[in-house]
């Protein structure tokens, strides 16, 4: 059973009680995400996530940690381009230890220079190791070329000059700005009382009052068509993609099927053309990322360097494909059952449970029953996927490649088709400002 309310302190609670559950599973999420930084601020979001372990004045990172450890709870957090989360999952009977951790790190951080400075040298480490890693720099490098100028084409990292010169009082400024209730939702599943946990929440984030949601603008710039890294690698990474309507449009449901029919999973089109039938990669797959106002489906593969080429050249086939003849029946009810079954079978503890309400409650203001989206997933048409499809194919395409390739390599790869695709549905000629 799920129930929600906005308390008194403003903040948003949910939470769903699981019969039969030990466990309890409470999270935090905020409003602000990568994308609401400047670009001097840069990674201010992720360096928070990472600081607000560090303690408060009462409680230090070690006294968190033990506390926790002492009862066998998990602590994570995450942070994505347009929230960040903190969650905390252990027995039902140490909830109350949960809610005054997470409510201490969330309301009074300490913010101490020298945690600062000592996490900063970690978070830059972890900017190198990912630029590092070749497979992730082409996605990174496709997310920039996608939404050239705008904040969502910005690692949700920051960049090293930025997380260099980002100091304690401006994250205390980027903190105390954000992190107030009126763009927070606190979320907990499993063994949990509603009444006693709103009581709690209320008392803990009273100091916390205020705030709102961050302003932001869709993408204007278009996207470009090519962006190539030159680099030893043994194996040509590649991502391939196009811009789509955000998570609010009426045809992610269908977007979410085709997604799977083009390289969701084992039977979808790309791996079994690419890795079944010619063992051009080990791994190929598509994956549709959805923000507030646009988003993305794109491709990914690693392939030798010699195969590149023909690897591009067949996943634009069968974005072509999809644009002249759409999917099969049975495609779309072998995309259905498998969205149905992946979406109960997450569904299976407390900690994913918490998630699913948290996040809906943040980005969609509700949380549907899981039947209710079940519904609209079957309730999709071969025409309406059809239809979604020849958009895409008629959209501008990107082209991320990092490997062993001098420059001008690709440059007439992917589609030279000028038209993008609009959230309304209509198709926009020409290389000029894309609303979303």
């Amino acid at each position: 059973m799920i129930a929600s309310e906005v308390l008194g302190c403003g903040i948003t609670l949910v939470t769903e009680r699981m019969d039969g559950a030990r466990s309890a599973s409470l999270g935090v999420w905020v409003g602000t995400g990568s994308r609401d930084e400047l670009d001097a601020q840069s990674g201010t979001s992720h360096f928070l996530e990472h600081l607000l372990f560090k303690g408060t004045p009462e409680w230090s990172a070690s006294a968190i940690a033990e506390a926790v450890d002492e009862v066998g709870g998990d602590m994570d957090a995450f942070t994505t381009k347009e929230y960040t989360a903190f969650s905390i999952r252990l027995l039902a009977e140490d909830l109350p230890l949960g809610v005054r951790v997470l409510g201490a790190i969330m309301t009074d951080p300490a913010f101490r220079p020298d945690e600062v400075d000592a996490e900063r040298q970690v978070i830059l480490d972890e900017v190198r190791m990912h630029a590092d890693e070749p497979a992730d720099l082409a996605g990174e490098q496709y997310m920039t070329a996608l939404f050239p100028g705008h904040p969502l084409g910005r690692d949700v990292l920051g960049a090293p000059a930025s997380v260099s010169s980002i100091g304690p009082g401006e994250i205390r400024s980027f903190f105390d700005l954000h992190y107030r209730t009126g763009n927070m939702v606190v979320a907990a599943a499993g063994d949990v009382d509603h009444e006693r946990l709103a009581a709690e929440i209320d008392r803990c984030f009273e100091l916390r009052r205020g705030g709102e949601r961050p302003a932001r603008s869709a993408p204007v710039l278009g996207s470009e068509a090519l962006a190539l890294t030159t680099r030893s690698t043994e194996q040509a990474h590649v991502v391939l993609g196009v811009r789509v309507p955000g998570r609010r449009a009426p045809e992610r449901y269908a977007l979410g099927l085709l997604n799977h029919v083009l390289g969701g999973g084992i039977s979808s089109r790309l791996f079994q053309e690419v890795r079944e039938r010619r063992g051009l990669a080990y791994a190929i797959w598509s994956e549709r990322l959805l923000y507030e106002e646009v988003g993305s489906l794109c491709v990914s593969v690693g392939t030798a360097p010699e195969h590149a080429s023909e690897v591009i050249g067949l996943v634009n086939a069968e974005i072509d494909r999809l644009g002249d003849s759409g999917v099969s029946s049975r495609e779309l009810a072998l995309a259905k059952s498998h969205l149905r079954a992946d979406t109960l079978l997450s569904l299976e503890d407390s900690g994913a449970r918490m998630g699913r309400i948290g996040s809906s409650m943040l980005l969609h203001g509700e949380v549907p029953e899981v039947d209710e989206i079940i519904g609209r997933v079957d309730s999709v048409s071969v025409e309406e996927v059809g239809s979604l499809g020849a958009r895409i194919a008629a959209a501008k395409r990107t082209l991320s490649v990092v490997g062993p390739f001098e420059e001008g390599r690709f440059a007439s790869e992917p589609s030279d088709s000028s038209a993008c695709l609009s959230a309304g549905g209509a198709v926009e000629r020409g290389a000029g400002s894309q609303e979303r």
